[in-house]
């Protein structure tokens, strides 16, 4: 199958360090290539893949100083898809919304996966305003605030399996905060928990601009307390030993979590999680096997113990089984089939079926070929 994977340009795919959207689409990119596909990648010119890599900016936007505003290079990006969009029989899209006018008319050969939050009010005239795009979440609970979206699968996200190894024996005496310090993932939940429990908590976090604030005022003065180490951002290497030799990963999220890639991150290393019931969070843990959910603070001080206590090969083998990068790339294949062969079925409107010329035009004789 000739696939094109369509990035984000604000992170290299992979992303040098944080980048959860760019991460994910570096491992399900690698892996159709291992399962013999002819993927492209359009992404920043310094991203890294065995698949053919279309550069649409020279450097991730986000490590250019001269870039204010990143909608003109979205567009130029687009414009490029576009112009070889009839290589293609499928162009799976991870920019958000930004291409659905321009693609409307081969809908049928498009997919885009939803890798943020749905309960923004904004969002749910543009579905149904675009009902024939179709969509992918990434949890059930991400589909919550736009039910009637044209969802066509949920697919969780997975990790390349040598990726992690697991740790069955931590030697840090630390519990693990890691992602962004922001207030929806309230890193002032787990260093209140770590320390009514008088555990080590060890911060591997980026802060982003808009969080700067948040920062300096909320979280740098807890800091100065006991027991709480903040590392800074760290890269992908750098999380194996983080969270293997972490006694559990403290996943305190306040807000509608989509998916949570930290989660399973820490799963591949055999670390349990105690996680806040939000979003996506019932679908990943499983409650007494590969950590604990809770609702409030005192459940989440009293469960911590519990978490910890829990059996570290068996948090990894679930990992193994549930949040592959293997599994991830095989349920999208069955989704790319399964929108094809959809289309196809229809019949009525070439457009779904036909391929679309630079011009805008479309050519009668060719159609997608599916391997």
């Amino acid at each position: 199958m000739k696939i094109a994977q369509i990035a984000p340009l604000i992170e290299s795919v992979p992303p040098r360090l944080y980048g959860g959207t760019e991460r994910v689409v570096s491992y399900l990119t690698e892996e159709l290539v291992a399962l013999g596909h002819d993927v492209t990648l359009f992404a920043s010119g310094d991203s890294i893949t065995a698949a053919n890599l279309v550069p649409c900016v020279p450097k991730a936007l986000r490590l250019d100083a001269n870039i204010r505003d990143p909608i003109p290079y979205y567009m130029l990006m687009l414009d490029r898809v576009r112009q070889r969009a009839g290589n293609f029989d499928v162009l799976h899209f991870h920019i958000d919304q930004f291409h659905f006018p321009l693609f409307r008319a081969i809908a049928g050969r498009t997919v885009t996966t939803l890798h943020g939050r749905q309960d923004l009010p904004d969002l749910l005239p543009l579905y149904v305003g675009f009902g024939d795009m179709p969509l992918i979440s990434i949890s059930n609970a991400q589909r919550g605030p736009v039910p009637n979206a044209n969802f066509a699968a949920t697919v969780y996200h997975g990790l390349p399996a040598g990726l992690h190894r697991p740790t069955a024996e931590p030697r840090g005496g630390y519990v693990a905060f890691l992602g962004r310090i922001s207030p929806e993932k309230r890193p002032d939940r787990a260093i209140s928990i770590a320390r009514a429990l008088g555990i080590p908590l060890k911060i591997a976090a980026k802060v982003d601009r808009v969080d700067e604030v948040y920062y300096r005022t909320q979280i740098e003065p807890l800091l100065d307390g006991p027991g709480v180490e903040f590392i800074g951002e760290i890269n992908e290497h750098q999380k194996t030993q983080f969270l293997g030799e972490a006694q559990a990963l403290l996943f305190t999220v306040d807000w509608p979590e989509p998916f949570g890639l930290s989660m399973i991150e820490a799963m591949a290393c055999g670390t349990p999680i105690l996680a806040f019931r939000c979003g996506s969070v019932p679908e990943i843990i499983e409650d007494g096997l590969t950590g604990a959910i809770v609702d409030t603070m005192e459940e989440a001080i009293l469960a911590l113990p519990l978490v910890i206590a829990l059996d570290r090969k068996k948090v990894r083998q679930r990992f193994e089984q549930r949040f592959s990068a293997t599994r991830m790339a095989r349920d999208y294949v069955g989704v790319y089939h399964s929108l094809l062969a959809s289309s196809e079925s229809l019949g009525g409107d070439e457009r779904d079926i036909q391929h679309l010329l630079p011009d805008g035009r479309y050519a009668n004789n060719l159609r997608p070929h599916v391997a």
